[in-house]
């Protein structure tokens, strides 16, 4: 089998003194859709932040496009092809949404995404562009995230959360983009607590249970049964 696109290696992270993953493994393959489950504290957030140098492991190693980066810093993680949509969005409250889009393009990778792609996949955005970032709703915020991170032109697109406060016919026009993004050679990871959603979005999924992947395997192939018992440790 090739090598994965990304290899996470038995990583332990800590908020100071205290241990948020234990020994956690993930491997994601290129062109791939991989989702994170799991019970609020279990380590998801934690996972992704780690995956894109906000956060550093004190053990195990992170491998990315076959190089470390697990001590790399945030800005140098982007550089080499890892986007995040972070959970809330987090978009700049004072620029309009164009700017918070081009902000994205700091990077200077190249690649194919650009503001007129972002708005083909997007339609929205394009009537709102000169907007300020607030005046959109929770969804077309949300959209804008995911353009700004897509910006960036990486070869990882790490979401956390995309459905988190959305209207459900919301979240499923969202998702409804997901292959267009990933058609474009994107892998995506995706961290989700609609189990249904995630399951008919992603080939592996992960769960997580205080910190550690209690559960791990084919989308198709894993029940009800073994996620319910995964997610909350019984």
């Amino acid at each position: 089998m090739p090598d994965p696109l990304l290899d996470i290696r038995a990583i332990d992270v800590f908020y100071g003194d205290f241990q948020a993953l234990f020994g956690v493994s993930l491997r994601v393959n290129a062109g791939e859709v991989v989702a994170v489950i799991g019970a609020n504290g279990a380590g998801k957030s934690t996972l992704l932040k780690t995956i894109a140098g906000l956060m550093h492991p004190r053990g195990g190693d992170i491998v990315f496009n076959g190089a470390p980066v697990g001590n790399a810093p945030a800005f140098d993680v982007v550089k080499r092809g890892i986007a995040l949509v972070p959970e809330g969005r987090r978009l700049f409250p004072s620029l309009s949404v164009e700017e918070n889009l081009l902000i994205g393009a700091q990077s200077k990778r190249p690649g194919s995404w650009n503001l007129a792609r972002i708005y083909e996949l997007f339609p929205v955005l394009a009537e709102r562009r000169h907007l300020p970032a607030p005046s959109l709703s929770g969804g077309q915020q949300q959209m804008a995230a995911i353009g700004r991170a897509l910006m960036s032109n990486p070869s990882l697109l790490l979401c956390d959360e995309i459905s988190l406060g959305l209207a459900p016919i919301i979240v499923r026009d969202i998702y409804a983009r997901l292959p267009s993004i990933v058609g474009e050679g994107l892998s995506v990871v995706i961290v989700e607590q609609d189990i249904a959603q995630a399951l008919k979005a992603s080939a592996q999924v992960y769960c997580l249970q205080e910190g550690r992947v209690a559960l791990q395997g084919e989308a198709h192939e894993l029940t009800r049964e073994r996620i319910s018992a995964a997610y909350f440790g019984v």
